[in-house]
């Protein structure tokens, strides 16, 4: 059983729903001011669902979202570090860094993906390619 920690403090938004009801969110903001102040470094917030489809995020975006919040959370909390938070095959999991940037990923040449962005004239990095598409 997972313990949950107790006392924190909600988070709302300033707009409110229609019919004026809070809506919770913020919180992203929250942590990287903390993070600021605690590692004099730049933190940036990124909203998952924004970084996916480039507009707002959908239920299965929040959700995973939450879910990679929560591993990342008790990951850190363990002690853990040089690992990234990862969804392997539907389950959230936890890689080394070493592991992730081990060797370089690719996408076959005759994948989907690849015919979808030829087919929308987006250059691959092909210098013929991108003179003939430009």
């Amino acid at each position: 059983m997972v313990s949950r920690p107790r006392g924190g403090e909600a988070v709302y938004q300033a707009e409110r729903d229609v019919g004026g009801v809070s809506r919770l969110g913020g919180i992203g903001e929250v942590v990287a001011a903390q993070l600021r102040r605690m590692c004099q470094t730049d933190v940036r917030v990124t909203v998952l669902g924004h970084l996916q489809r480039g507009g707002s995020p959908t239920a299965f975006d929040r959700l995973l979202a939450t879910r990679f919040g929560a591993m990342a959370v008790h990951v850190m909390a363990q002690g853990t570090v040089g690992h990234m938070v990862a969804l392997h095959h539907g389950h959230i999991t936890t890689v080394p860094l070493s592991d992730a940037v081990s060797r370089q990923k690719q996408v076959p040449l005759d994948s989907d993906l690849v015919r979808a962005a030829l087919g929308l004239n987006i250059c691959l990095g092909n210098r013929r390619q991108a003179i003939v598409t430009a």
